[in-house]
């Protein structure tokens, strides 16, 4: 489906690592994952994630490396 297409509403979801993904409105986020109180078209979820995951590295590497330093 082209995402011009995608009328779906979703959900910003994300895991104990501090990774975003987006869920379809109206299903359970799987095991792990917790909504991040966000919800929209595609678009506004996708321009969520970018404003607010700005270090892609999980957060069990970023809490490794800052013990390390």
């Amino acid at each position: 489906m082209e995402e011009a297409e995608d009328q779906r509403r979703y959900h910003v979801v994300v895991n104990d690592e501090e990774q975003y993904s987006i869920w379809p409105v109206g299903s359970e986020p799987p095991p792990g994952w917790q909504r991040a109180g966000v919800e929209g078209d595609r678009a506004t979820c996708l321009a969520h994630i970018d404003e607010v995951w700005t270090d892609l590295r999980p957060r069990g590497l970023r809490e490794w490396l800052t013990a390390r330093a």
